[in-house]
């Protein structure tokens, strides 16, 4: 649910042109980061009533709906072409059903403010990833001070002078690799599906689409149908699906499109914050003082990361 673009689902084509729009994109970036704080809470909601691929099927379909629903009102088309299909269905995997479901099983066990200060590590993946796969990005010394500083709050959410004392390591690690899979399929979309001449909203809505039928076939295979369905749950998947996939993906489209990457990832460093404050104020998580200093830290390191070498 972050970004180096900062989408959860990147799109990988050209520089759409600019929309006019009647609200501000600072709304509408506001709105933004409260929906992608609050899916955490929406993810430990629905998991009370259902089983984790349960709920990232319904987080997709309900996305997917969403985009569709945009597609048609803008007269956008799908994608074309077998190879764009098969690279988007790998996309749809690294940045979608992927860590949708490890962030919703990973929830079983750790609180959703754990879920959503892991989620702010994915700059800090990306860094290091990026220093390797893609040859442009050079390091220079803030960006490596940057990942060592962030790693370092990884650390200190994580209690490591408490030996984790008190800390699920699967669940955690399942939120950790979730986050490491984003940048992963960054890479992957910018090297295989820049400059397709689709759409941004052309390509996520098929990436998601892909990413529904993935879940699709996974869901049945490892879940039975449920005996009853709580609403409340039920609710959260919705709102999950709709608002924390399909309308926020929709939302970051446009922002990118009106004020560039580089402001639109700003997003990233607030996700954290709200989550944390959902899952206290709300769920009635308990919060040690290392959890808020090390998401500060980490948050830190991240920033430092994205910055631009000086020219």
């Amino acid at each position: 649910m972050t970004t180096v673009a900062t989408p959860r689902t990147a799109s990988p084509t050209g520089t759409p042109a600019r929309p006019r729009t009647t609200l501000d994109w600072r709304i509408r970036f506001g709105v933004l980061s409260l929906i992608w704080g609050f899916s955490f809470l929406l993810i430990k909601v629905g998991t009370d009533g259902y089983a984790p691929f349960q709920v990232t099927f319904g987080r997709l379909l309900f996305g997917t709906a969403v985009l569709v629903a945009a597609m048609a009102v803008k007269r956008e088309r799908l994608p074309r072409g077998a190879r764009t299909w098969g690279h988007l269905a790998v996309a749809a995997l690294l940045l979608n059903a992927l860590p949708f479901s490890l962030f919703a099983y990973s929830e079983l066990t750790i609180p959703s403010t754990l879920a959503g200060i892991c989620n702010a590590t994915s700059p800090l993946w990306g860094m290091a990833l990026s220093l390797v796969a893609l040859s442009e990005d050079r390091p220079t010394r803030r960006r490596v001070a940057g990942l060592g500083i962030g790693f370092l709050g990884v650390l200190t959410v994580l209690g490591v002078w408490q030996g984790f004392h008190g800390l699920d390591a699967t669940g955690t690690t399942m939120a950790l690799l979730a986050s490491l899979s984003y940048p992963v399929g960054w890479i992957y979309v910018r090297r295989t599906l820049a400059g397709t001449g689709a759409s941004h909203l052309s390509m996520t809505g098929a990436q998601l689409l892909l990413a529904t039928v993935q879940l699709a076939v996974v869901t049945p295979l490892f879940t039975t149908l449920p005996s009853r369905f709580p609403v409340a749950p039920l609710l959260a998947i919705v709102a999950l699906g709709a608002l924390g996939t399909g309308l926020a993906i929709f939302l970051q489209y446009g922002i990118v499109a009106e004020v560039g990457p580089t402001t639109a990832q700003m997003v990233t460093y607030f996700i954290p914050v709200i989550a944390t404050a959902a899952g206290v104020a709300i769920l009635g998580e308990s919060l040690a003082w290392s959890t808020p200093v090390g998401a500060v830290i980490v948050l830190a390191g991240a920033a430092l990361t994205q910055a631009k070498p000086r020219r």
